[in-house]
């Protein structure tokens, strides 16, 4: 035989492509070439997979001329996952192992012959199971990573040798075997300990409920940060097909050297201000690396210091907020990935950050305040559901003594109920939670009643230790007069969530008001 066949896989985004690798050996002048869109790394394969080959005493077909197809050969193919599969083929082409059928090989060879690992190991085994391969050779380092798919076979092979014994129906050593339990990252931050701040720990609350939008805004050391970091506590623990999802993105991004299991724990990522474009959203010229809003798909994605942000990297958000995606096209290929996130931003008002109430101890210019807020456009913030401003805590509120907060076991357990409740209202429906249903959808299947509004006055206990007042429902429905038609929509999903954390049949005066508030930030956010 003197053409062969073989299954490898290269990653495409947060994707792996099933790669046909075809080996050829023909009469002319000795040497290799491989054909198909190869990058450097790919093309490099023939040294290694020569030095491999040799170093586990295998025949190489020195007197060969060796043609290497990778096919589809329209779509580049990029880093070193193919050593393996293109080292096979060609041992096929000898007849040194049986034909490679059903069999996918994902991994790098080293010189002397070890299968090294390779990222994005548990796409590539899905895209196997999805192409109808039944058996994927991996690096020992990464069986478990892989056999997290169900349904197809996954072999550890250390070396270049004890993957040709495998296909050749010999005994391997086995591969490690420890069974894979589903893991979250341990954490010591808890609700319990943020003190004060009810108005903002009620906006968190609502946040894990609805999966909305948030910003907080007020000065240094207030707590804006320490409450952002306590979100992920509220969440429920990621399904087992988003689990999956997340892990698999993961995966992709290199992030599971020391794999221990799915990822159950909502993701939670918080870049640094200078962030780059590319860095935030993803991208590329050739080589397109996923960005930290896919990495926080199904997660939080935290933005401290958040006026200090280049506006276009802001502004960048805006497209995948909406849609849960990022879309990076260039001029020869396009790829789209999930980014369905929760964003939450911190921000100073002013560059000295004390522009907060009466604005007495700010040394900042109007024009200075202007500029560093502006970069907050009015785009971005009608995006984001709830506002709230934070302000500085009394000596009482700060007592140990004076009670314990709420831990964020209680208040999770209100998110569950709630989520339950939003469940079970969209159960024919394709969305889970309130910030998900478009704004036609929701208008018509889950309206709010104007009566109500009109009729009913409002009396509401702010969480936090303001006392309670009493509005007119109508004087507060005349503010979203001014709101965009996406922000009336965004009113109308948190009323729905605030009516899921009461218990609500339907959203009621007070939860209708509730919406308001936090949705214009009592005017400070306002756009």
């Amino acid at each position: 035989m003197t053409l062969a066949r073989a299954h490898g896989a290269v990653i495409v985004g947060v994707e792996a492509l099933v790669v046909e690798i075809e080996a050829f050996l023909a009469q002319g002048l000795p040497g290799i070439s491989i054909i198909g869109l190869a990058d450097t790394a790919v093309g490099e394969a023939r040294d290694r997979v020569r030095a491999a080959i040799h170093n586990c005493q295998l025949p190489w077909p020195s007197e060969r001329r060796i043609t290497v197809g990778l096919s589809p050969a329209s779509i580049h193919k990029k880093g070193a996952s193919l050593d393996l599969g293109i080292a096979l083929s060609l041992l096929a082409a000898q007849e040194q192992v049986p034909t490679l059928e059903g069999v996918l090989a994902f991994g790098e060879l080293a010189l002397d012959g070890r299968v090294c690992p390779v990222k994005g190991a548990l796409v590539a085994t899905i895209a196997a199971k999805k192409a109808g391969i039944k058996t994927v050779i991996v690096s020992n380092a990464q069986v478990r990573e892989a056999s997290l798919v169900t349904g197809v076979d996954v072999v550890g092979a250390a070396t270049l040798s004890e993957a040709v014994a495998f296909v050749r129906g010999q005994e391997i050593p086995p591969s490690p075997s420890e069974p894979i339990i589903p893991v979250s990252p341990s954490s010591d931050l808890d609700m319990s300990e943020v003190r004060g701040q009810g108005e903002a720990r009620l906006a968190l609350e609502v946040a894990a409920a609805g999966g909305h939008h948030a910003a907080f805004l007020g000065s240094p050391g207030v707590g804006k940060t320490m409450l952002a970091e306590r979100l992920p506590t509220l969440l429920p623990q990621l399904d087992a097909d988003t689990s999956l999802d997340v892990t698999a993105i993961h995966s992709v991004a290199g992030r599971l050297a020391d794999f221990s299991g799915l990822i159950t724990q909502p993701p939670f990522e918080s870049p640094h201000h200078t962030a780059t474009m590319a860095s935030l959203i993803g991208g590329g010229s050739s080589h397109i690396r996923i960005g930290l809003v896919t990495l926080a798909h199904s997660g939080v994605l935290f933005l401290d210091e958040a006026a200090e942000f280049d506006r276009r990297v802001l502004d960048a958000l805006r497209q995948p907020m909406e849609s849960g995606v990022v879309s990076v096209a260039r001029s020869g290929f396009s790829l789209v990935m999930p980014a369905r996130f929760q964003l939450v931003i911190a921000s100073n008002p002013c560059p000295c950050g004390k522009f907060v109430g009466t604005g007495a101890d700010c040394s900042c210019t109007p024009l200075s305040r202007r500029r560093y807020f502006s970069r907050l456009s009015g785009p971005l913030l009608d995006r984001i559901d709830i506002r709230v401003t934070l302000e500085k805590l009394t000596l009482a509120q700060l007592d140990s003594t004076s009670g314990s907060p709420e831990s964020s076991s209680v208040i999770r357990a209100r998110v569950l109920q709630a989520r339950e409740r939003a469940a079970h209202r969209m159960r024919e429906l394709p969305w889970h939670l309130n910030a998900q249903v478009p704004g036609a959808i929701m208008r018509r299947l889950f309206p709010i009643d104007i009566d109500t509004l009109a009729r009913e006055p409002i009396s509401i206990a702010r969480a936090s230790s303001h006392p309670v007042s009493s509005h007119p429902v109508s004087s507060h429905a005349n503010r979203t007069s001014g709101m965009s038609m996406r922000g009336q929509d965004r009113v109308l999903r948190m009323a729905w969530t605030f009516a899921d954390l009461n218990g609500h049949h339907k959203p009621s005066a007070d939860d209708i008001h509730s919406a308001i508030k936090f949705r214009d930030g009592d005017g400070t956010w306002q756009v």
